[in-house]
């Protein structure tokens, strides 16, 4: 992303980082397209390779992914506005062309890692339940010792993997992910503007309430703050915000 020396101390044997984004679907819950979020690809895709990492991109079905609207910082909206990562990203077209040709996640090769990051944004709510190539990637590199991460909606991966026991891999670990307190100001915000009636929600299920449910111990800092948590190789952040704080903590139990 720079030409900043990240000096490696193995400058030939860099670190190696798969971010997974989701393919991209439609919500069953509103009949919205939905997609990957910018800032949870391109924070983290910063954060590593100003740490002097190769990242390769990858969807759990290849090929060209879609961002939520909302997430990009040209959008009407003006939600996204601010975030000149992203920007950035979009208008660098060999970036670009990341998201554009992504790598289908079976056929990564667990060997050639040191991470996998799972990225959010609310198609994985809809689409990681079949992501069964994904349910496994993740699961093999826990139980190699690597690091396993998600954040945000991506965490919604931890109620589908279990490890070789046939437990919850997020079961008895601590883990962030959307918290509630964030469903209820998205569905507040959908049903004031007139989006949705108040008897339908954004969401078909929630992060926070399905990692108490499998026995995580689940914990979170508050409403948009930037917040993560590592629970030794695994590794979770709360929201769209936490990008770089998930990303500096896979850092952290990489090193350089």
């Amino acid at each position: 992303m720079s030409l900043k020396d990240p000096n490696p101390v193995q400058p030939n044997a860099k670190k190696r980082v798969a971010i997974v984004i989701a393919n991209p679907a439609i919500s069953t819950t509103t009949g919205w397209p939905v997609g990957f979020w910018w800032s949870e690809l391109t924070h983290p895709y910063h954060v590593f390779t100003e740490a002097g990492y190769d990242v390769e991109v990858f969807s759990p079905n290849g090929g060209k992914c879609e961002a939520d609207a909302m997430s990009d910082p040209n959008d009407p909206s003006g939600y996204s506005k601010t975030d000149l990562i992203s920007q950035g990203f979009i208008h660098t077209p060999e970036l670009k062309a990341l998201v554009d040709h992504t790598k289908k996640v079976a056929d990564i090769d667990v060997a050639r890692f040191d991470a996998i990051v799972v990225a959010g944004g609310q198609a994985p709510m809809f689409t990681f339940a079949q992501a069964t190539d994904l349910h496994a990637k993740f699961a093999e590199f826990h139980a190699a010792g690597k690091v396993a991460a998600a954040l945000c909606h991506g965490v919604a991966i931890l109620a589908y993997v279990k490890n070789a026991q046939g437990e919850y891999l997020a079961k008895g670990k601590t883990v962030t992910g959307f918290a509630n307190c964030e469903e209820d100001f998205a569905d507040n915000a959908v049903w004031s503007y007139g989006l949705l009636p108040r008897d339908k929600h954004l969401m078909p299920w929630r992060i926070e309430d399905r990692m108490k449910q499998i026995g995580a111990n689940y914990v979170q800092a508050g409403l948009w703050r930037g917040f993560a948590v590592r629970d030794g190789n695994l590794i979770t952040g709360q929201q769209n915000f936490s990008g770089e704080e998930t990303a500096r903590l896979v850092v952290e139990a990489l090193g350089r």
